[in-house]
């Protein structure tokens, strides 16, 4: 009985200190990333269960699900909410999303993932963010850049930002890497459609 009362006590003690751990480590990771990272946009996420794949580490959609869900939030902070858009009737949509993976991270660690607006055009119709996703010691461990563009909902075309709300993104502080985006950017990879009957 004694024993399994000192059992129980260990157990509780280790759990504690590996608690408190955690709680400084996290601290510490924080105090790290804003030292660093004093232009850039971060999100915390968990990985959930249904994060991972077959492999158990984090699978490739949540990658693309976690870059965009940053892009929301960190346009949503901004004022670009779902009044706003709906005021002009407009929305984003992706061109391409390519992702660099540089190492694993698996479940039940706490990552972060960055937002820079890398360019934007000048009449804002064309813009591209980078993605940087940090692990829990603030390793770096994949990278995306994302090109995309507004859209009108209507005519379903593509439109320049109207002047209420490309106001709003000129506030937004640039990495030293900046650029402005022309069309030609957006066709930079020379991709084009090949339907069926064309093969």
């Amino acid at each position: 009985m004694a024993l399994d009362i000192f059992l129980f006590y260990m157990q509780n003690q280790i759990y504690i200190f590996i608690s408190t751990l955690l709680c400084v480590h996290n601290k510490l990771f924080c105090t790290f990333v804003d030292q660093k990272t004093d232009i850039m946009y971060l999100k915390d996420f968990e990985i959930r269960w249904n994060d991972i794949d077959a492999n158990r580490h984090l699978a490739n959609k949540a990658y693309i699900e976690f870059a965009a869900h940053t892009r929301m939030s960190f346009l949503t902070e901004k004022g670009f909410d779902q009044r706003l858009l709906g005021k002009f009737n407009i929305g984003p949509v992706v061109f391409y999303e390519h992702i660099y993976y540089f190492k694993e991270v698996f479940y039940g660690r706490p990552v972060k993932v960055s937002l820079e607006i890398s360019g934007l055009s000048e009449d804002g119709k064309f813009f591209e963010f980078r993605h940087k996703y940090y692990d829990y010691k603030g390793r770096n461990f994949a990278q995306c850049e994302m090109m995309g563009a507004w859209m009108d909902l209507n005519t379903r075309k593509l439109i320049a930002l109207p002047g209420e709300i490309h106001q709003l993104l000129d506030t937004v502080e640039r990495p030293e890497d900046f650029k402005v985006l022309t069309k030609e950017d957006t066709r930079k990879f020379a991709k084009t459609p090949v339907d069926l009957e064309q093969v």
